[in-house]
């Protein structure tokens, strides 16, 4: 059942950070189209290694909440600060990860990041991260997400940041960012994305056909 609410949007302070987790691990953590495929959460449960990337994004202070009437999260968007360096840092990182499931996911999404250097094509010192974008099925089609996203970027232009980015794994997210002036940088097929025996390393639901790369440059 839709529940329609009235939604106040805020700044996700540490208060709220248990809650934030608990709203992924009912909603984003299972329905995202690259956990989907590897099999990486069931509904509910937590994965060790994405709630620490999204406490550590938290702890950036750039993220947004949506609440409603009823102090529930209805909608979260995880931004942070992407640095030069960060991508290859984390990639190593990422080798010594034991979560293969895990691992097959953020390989592809740092694989498609370094093709790139967008710091010093668009000559920035840094970018605004947008993360991870989720809205609770009880509150979607009422628009959160796209509140979200222009909320994220007030922020950006108030902290003076040039240009935000974000990796878009599904079609959903891609139109949503795409209707607020994001345009792709890069793009990764997810059926061309294949092992050493051709096959993809990510079966991805049909409808998603593609990661990318988004990015928006801010006046």
């Amino acid at each position: 059942m839709k529940l329609i609410s009235t939604m106040e949007y805020k700044l996700i302070t540490e208060d709220r950070y248990d809650d934030v987790i608990r709203h992924l691990r009912d909603n984003f953590f299972a329905d995202e189209p690259l956990n989907k495929a590897a099999g990486l959460c069931q509904r509910g449960f937590g994965n060790r290694d994405l709630e620490h990337h999204s406490l550590e994004t938290l702890e950036d202070n750039l993220s947004f909440m949506a609440v409603a009437d009823n102090n529930q999260i209805a909608g979260v968007i995880l931004n942070g600060i992407l640095r030069p360096g960060d991508i290859l840092t984390s990639q190593k990182k990422l080798e010594l990860n034991d979560d293969v499931k895990f691992k097959k996911i953020f390989q592809l999404l740092y694989t498609l990041n370094l093709k790139e250097d967008i710091f010093q094509r668009f000559n920035v010192d840094k970018a605004f991260d947008l993360r991870i974008l989720s809205v609770d099925g009880q509150y979607r089609g009422q628009g959160i997400a796209k509140h979200l996203v222009r909320h994220s970027e007030d922020l950006a232009k108030e902290y003076g940041y040039k240009i935000m980015k974000a990796d878009a794994t599904g079609i959903f997210s891609q139109k949503i960012l795409k209707s607020h002036g994001f345009e792709v940088l890069l793009e990764q097929y997810y059926d061309k994305y294949v092992d050493e025996f051709g096959q993809p390393v990510l079966s991805v639901e049909s409808i998603h056909i593609k990661l990318q790369l988004l990015y928006k440059l801010l006046d």
